[in-house]
């Protein structure tokens, strides 16, 4: 069962019936699309997924499997469960696909434009029921509201990577967003057993407005040589007990990630402490971006991860 945070959101609770959600699509499949896709199809929704690139669609099932099989190894699910949820995924590479979904979530890449030319595509398809979630970790849910003609329907539903793991979903409501689509979302969130934190529609919500400020600093400090890449990382895990240092973490999550909600903190709080580091910039046009091109603060090409600087 999900824990709900900020439970002053919910005083029409009792008055309002979530609207129900049987079919849930997914926009996007790489890391974060497919961790939603599979907790979703886990908690017996039926998803259908969606990405024009071949190659990623390709890779999907792939992937939920392995993570079905490392849940299998924990005692999470049973052997007998995994081909029950595989088969609630379909996979397709054409929005109109979802044109039966009561609720999509869009986990494009996070730029603004691409998110707002997808939504206002998906809105055209979808009946007028459904509900919009987008899985921003920064951008404005009023402003690419504003792009669906259903500003009322649509929600931020920022999901925690990896998805299967991670417990939390910050909940965000856009300007317009009405009761009964943020009563909907809270339902299937718990559905989905995971804890809520409800977040006000500011850049970086709670989690990167903390986080990736951090981490900007971390680089900050290698940029100016106060320590290197291994004593950052070894500093901050062993010094504030994180499972994971910053510059670890920037790779994991993905340097054009960062930079890009780097961005967004820094135009729209217009303080100069959201400035992206230069060397964080640098990475980014160089594309070494982290774990999924093997090269960012450090090198993947081998066995043992070695410091690129």
């Amino acid at each position: 069962m999900s824990t709900v945070l900020q439970t002053n959101h919910f005083k029409n609770e009792a008055t309002i019936t979530p609207l129900p959600i049987h079919t849930i699509g997914v926009i996007g499949a790489g890391q974060m699309g497919t961790g939603i896709a599979h907790v979703c199809a886990q908690n017996n929704y039926q998803v259908q997924i969606i990405d024009t690139n071949p190659n990623q669609l390709n890779k999907v099932l792939t992937a939920i499997g392995l993570n079905l099989d490392r849940q299998i190894k924990k005692n999470i699910i049973k052997q007998d469960q995994k081909e029950s949820i595989l088969e609630k995924i379909k996979i397709h590479s054409q929005l109109n696909s979802l044109s039966k979904c009561d609720l999509v979530i869009e986990a494009a890449t996070e730029n603004p434009e691409v998110k707002s030319k997808i939504l206002k595509e998906v809105c055209s398809i979808l009946p007028e029921h459904s509900i919009i979630a987008t899985n921003t970790s920064s951008i404005s849910i009023t402003k690419l509201a504003a792009v669906t003609q259903r500003p009322e329907k649509f929600i931020g539903m920022h999901f925690m990577n990896p998805v299967p793991i991670m417990q939390l979903i910050e909940v965000i409501r856009g300007l317009g967003t009405d009761e009964k689509t943020f009563i909907t979302i809270t339902h299937v969130a718990e559905k989905l057993g995971k804890t809520l934190a409800i977040a006000e529609d500011f850049p970086g919500f709670i989690v990167n407005r903390i986080l990736l400020p951090m981490i900007n600093e971390a680089v900050y400090t290698l940029h100016e040589g106060v320590g290197s890449v291994e004593s950052i990382d070894t500093a901050m895990k062993l010094g504030t007990n994180q499972p994971m240092g910053p510059l670890e973490l920037a790779d994991f999550i993905g340097l054009d990630t960062c930079l890009s909600i780097m961005k967004v903190l820094y135009e729209g709080l217009a303080d100069s402490k959201y400035r992206p580091c230069p060397l964080l910039v640098k990475y980014v046009e160089a594309g070494w971006l982290g774990r999924k091109t093997k090269k960012g603060f450090y090198d993947y090409s081998t066995d043992r991860p070695t410091p690129t600087k």
